[in-house]
């Protein structure tokens, strides 16, 4: 399972109304790709659909959908919103990566 913080929620649903989708049906997408300084990268995005290898999670009014091989890399992930003095955006707070790089958007494990 995926799991997205309070404030993760509120940004996403906001960038979702601003990008014409609705956060009540619309999903977003987590995945993983090779690449990023550490070997693996995360991959977030918006969709309108489903497809069949996908895993469905809802978490804090947030539908996420994963494909079924990027869902063993994110187990147990939790998606926040950093609007902090280091810069603003999503960080992933990963209990399987080992090593993550310091822009914290690649991993390995």
């Amino acid at each position: 399972m995926i799991k997205v913080s309070d404030t993760a929620s509120k940004k996403i649903v906001e960038m979702m109304k601003d990008d014409g989708f609705d956060a009540t049906q619309d999903y977003v997408r987590v995945g993983v790709k090779s690449g990023g300084c550490s070997g693996l990268s995360y991959e977030l995005k918006f969709d309108k659909e489903l497809g069949e290898n996908d895993k469905v999670f809802e978490d804090n009014n947030i539908k996420i959908a994963v494909e079924k091989k990027s869902f063993l890399y994110l187990v147990g992930t939790i998606l926040e919103f950093s609007g902090g003095l280091n810069g603003k955006g999503f960080v992933f707070n990963n209990p399987n990566a080992q090593r993550t790089c310091g822009c914290g958007e690649s991993f390995s494990l």
